[in-house]
């Protein structure tokens, strides 16, 4: 029996996305533009990396049923992501796009059930380990969020610092996680 299901791993992803949405709402929308080092990502396309990054495990998941990485075009998945993630948003379109597609993500999760959790997946030749349960592949879309949210609470160094509740609580990505969520964009 599993005691964290498909309920569990829902709920647990939209109270991450609440604080993630609350942190978007406390930054000041003249700040979305900064970048703490060249070549990384503002915080505002930070955020819109966040909100859309589910896509990736639900293509994988949910439109396209996997059950390995075989064949799969990580390339041109990619480059669509990316494509998505650049435009110029205001604050309040990051913000709704935070809510819509982290209800996508959360609706996807309630409806799967135990035995779609326990599924294996098979990785790339010669990854380690050689599979991972859905389960583990559907948690990383939230550890992956509270990774990237970390460097957008700013720090005690920015005025609209304050971490969110599961960063406090030991999250991974927390207030002290520092530029680490910031990509080189290549």
């Amino acid at each position: 029996m599993n005691y964290y299901g498909a309920k569990e791993l829902a709920d647990s992803f939209r109270t991450v996305r609440k604080n993630t949405i609350q942190v978007a709402e406390d930054i000041p929308e003249d700040q979305y533009g900064f970048t703490p080092a060249e070549g990384t990502r503002s915080i505002g396309r930070t955020l819109a990396h966040i909100a859309l990054s589910p896509q990736f495990q639900h293509t994988i998941h949910a439109r396209e049923r996997r059950s390995s990485f075989e064949g799969f075009d990580f390339p041109t998945l990619m480059k669509q992501m990316a494509d998505q993630e650049a435009p110029e948003r205001t604050k309040s379109q990051i913000v709704e796009l935070l809510k819509t597609e982290g209800e996508v993500w959360a609706s996807f999760l309630e409806g799967v059930s135990e035995d779609f959790l326990a599924e294996p997946f098979a990785m790339p030749p010669g990854a380690t380990p050689a599979s991972k349960s859905r389960f583990e592949m559907l948690l990383s879309v939230k550890e992956h969020e509270m990774h990237h949210r970390g460097p957008t609470d700013g720090g005690p160094t920015r005025p609209w610092h304050r971490p969110a509740p599961d960063a406090i609580a030991g999250g991974a990505g927390g207030a002290d996680a520092g530029a680490a969520g910031f990509v080189q964009l290549t």
